[in-house]
């Protein structure tokens, strides 16, 4: 069914689901949606699967005609979004009639926000994913971000349209984080005592170069000194994973990201828990954060207690 037209893509819009896992040994990162956990709420306000794909929007949203009467949601973050010029609410589903128009505009919070329509985006899976990667030319839509005048189609709903919500409270457990919490990582030994303190104790900002495939940090701008490591020369290449934080020559660290590469010659110091990698995906260029140390058990507590909270009968209310 052709349910969107794209009249405005926006700055940056894909399609996005989960992505595609356990490709990495064949060179292949997941991709997927940068905040996991704003797709997979959009997805259940339209009566979707989690996993169901929706767009991506990145720091300014698009315009889009819709076609056919259509259940939709926003989340994420917020880009005044309004439905022929009257606003709409996030975290909350409502449909678009045929001829109407939505609207999104330049970000008012973090940096990313999702449109999750009844159905999902259907496009050609890759490797069993629809999600697009950008580097590659692979998934989505042509492999590439949404173009004026774009169709896209949906696929068939699998619920009847309900009036659905977030609830206000659980969503208060859910907003991204500016501390990010983090293990250490393989190679966290190959900096100096020094630096270690230096890299929990000071502010980082993400700088202009971020991207789906990493976010570069920069501390100099806010008199942060660089890491030093102690040895010289590059390391043998080593495996990369989600949210690892690697630290290059130049001593600001990289935080790798959902279209990553799947291996590297940098030191891996510490890697973001992930219940926090979705906060991950709503920085914006010059967002201050920090990090804090948590041990194994605490990250995998954390991400069983996020679990629980989405698997939550309570978490969505009609």
């Amino acid at each position: 069914m052709s349910a969107i037209r794209v009249e405005s893509p926006g700055l940056l819009t894909t399609v996005q689901d989960l992505g595609r896992e356990d490709f990495g040994p064949m060179g292949v990162s997941p991709s997927g949606a940068a905040d996991a956990i704003a797709l997979r709420l959009g997805n259940r306000l339209v009566g979707n699967l989690e996993g169901a794909a929706g767009l991506e929007m990145t720091l300014l949203g698009g315009t889009f005609l819709f076609q056919e009467l259509t259940g939709i949601a926003l989340t994420g973050s917020d880009f005044g979004a309004t439905l022929d010029g009257v606003p709409v609410e996030l975290w909350s589903s409502f449909e678009a009639q045929p001829g109407q128009i939505l609207g999104a505009g330049p970000t008012r919070s973090g940096a990313r926000c999702y449109l999750c329509v009844q159905g999902g985006i259907a496009v050609t899976l890759f490797l069993g994913s629809a999600s697009t990667h950008l580097l590659s030319g692979l998934g989505g839509l042509e492999g590439r971000a949404l173009r004026k005048d774009d169709v896209l189609n949906r696929g068939p709903a699998t619920s009847e349209f309900r009036k659905r919500i977030v609830s206000p409270l659980a969503l208060q457990h859910l907003l991204p984080r500016k501390v990010l919490r983090v293990t250490s990582g393989p190679q966290n030994d190959r900096l100096f005592e020094s630096s270690q303190q230096l890299f929990y104790a000071s502010p980082y900002r993400v700088a202009e170069e971020s991207n789906r495939m990493g976010l570069r940090l920069d501390g100099r701008r806010i008199d942060s000194p660089p890491l030093a490591t102690g040895s010289s020369g590059a390391m043998i290449t080593d495996g990369i994973t989600l949210g690892a934080i690697q630290v290059p020559e130049s001593g600001q660290p990289i935080i790798s990201f959902v279209e990553q590469q799947t291996t590297g010659g940098y030191p891996i110091i510490a890697n973001v828990v992930s219940a926090d990698l979705s906060s991950i995906g709503q920085l914006r260029p010059r967002d201050e954060i920090r990090f804090q140390r948590v041990e194994m058990n605490k990250a995998r507590s954390l991400l069983i207690e996020q679990e629980e909270l989405l698997a939550s009968e309570d978490l969505i209310l009609e």
